[in-house]
């Protein structure tokens, strides 16, 4: 049997990476990803050579035009992003640019084309925004009330996705996935920054300050690994133009993350709150329900919050 095709945009970043790893070890797919020169490729530097790293960007359609046209994928992973939430703010443009116009030249591409690929959308929790109490878990079908640039710019993806889907029979899968960490993951979000400084911390080159934001806000967190296989169960068993909550169930404030981070040192620190890493609007609570993918799935979270935060500790110990 022919090896499936697969397109990961963002291939090079936290999430992607992570499933062209799952991909690879799964075997049976030819992994194709979107590359930017100025792309940095550290977290697929061991698997580079087992993968086709295509010079496109989803800003320029007739890049992907013409990559999309080569390659035929049978499934796609629209992973790329400006995903940042405080980035948002700083640069609301870029942000829609990036995550609305790239997400419809890639919808464009692959109706101009003419193939028929299954296409997995990762949209966002914040999309659902301001959540009222009696509103807890989160359903899909909870009203929208996005709360930043990015959140706004996701619901619109969501939505074009769904357009696509409406329009043009697009088999477009959206998932709403909630916050996911672990290894690799950016160094601006909040578990990646405070498991550095921790680790700068026990090699004395920070003093024993963790500066803070918010740490009252309570978030479902899902191990990457667990979300980047219910990516692929998404595209290989979700309805095409249905959305679906991919998370935990279940929430962890900021301050019991942090405490949990910190009972894996021997370090004693500070605690400092710090203005610049305050949001203009937060989302207190974000717990989602995601009965509909495990009933469509049966996917289930594996991996504890506990190993998550001591591997992406671990990970910052091994980089400091």
């Amino acid at each position: 049997m022919l090896d499936k095709k697969v397109l990961i945009t963002g291939i090079a970043g936290f999430a992607g990476s992570h499933l062209a790893e799952l991909l690879l070890e799964k075997g049976g797919y030819e992994i194709y990803g979107l590359c930017r020169p100025r792309s940095k490729t550290d977290h697929i530097e061991a698997i580079k050579n087992k993968l086709h790293l295509e010079d496109a960007d989803l800003l320029d359609s007739h890049s992907l035009y013409t990559t999309v046209a080569r390659i035929k994928p049978d499934y796609i992973f629209h992973l790329a992003a400006q995903s940042f939430v405080p980035t948002s703010w700083v640069s609301p443009s870029v942000t829609l640019e990036v995550n609305i116009i790239g997400s419809a030249n890639l919808f464009e591409a692959v109706r101009q084309v003419g193939i028929d690929p299954v296409i997995q959308i990762a949209c966002s929790s914040e999309e659902y925004g301001l959540v009222h109490p009696d509103e807890i878990p989160i359903k899909e079908t909870n009203p929208l009330r996005p709360q930043s640039p990015y959140a706004v710019s996701k619901v619109a993806m969501d939505y074009l996705g769904y357009q696509y889907f409406c329009s043009y029979n697009m088999r477009i899968i959206r998932t709403r996935g909630f916050n996911h960490t672990g290894p690799r993951r950016g160094e601006t979000f909040v578990t990646s920054n405070f498991a550095k400084q921790v680790a700068l911390i026990e090699r004395g080159k920070q003093e024993a300050v963790i500066k803070v934001g918010n740490l009252d806000a309570e978030r479902d967190w899902t191990d990457v690994r667990d979300m980047v296989r219910g990516y692929l169960l998404a595209v290989e068993k979700c309805d095409p133009g249905e959305e679906y909550n991919v998370c935990s169930g279940r929430a962890v404030k900021i301050r019991d993350m942090l405490d949990m981070l910190l009972s894996y040192s021997k370090v004693k620190v500070d605690i400092r709150e710090d203005a610049s890493r305050m949001r203009p609007s937060d989302v207190p609570i974000l717990i989602g329900e995601n009965k509909k993918f495990v009933d469509k799935t049966g996917w289930k979270p594996e991996i504890p919050f506990e190993k998550t935060m001591e591997d992406l500790l671990n990970y910052w110990r091994e980089r400091v």
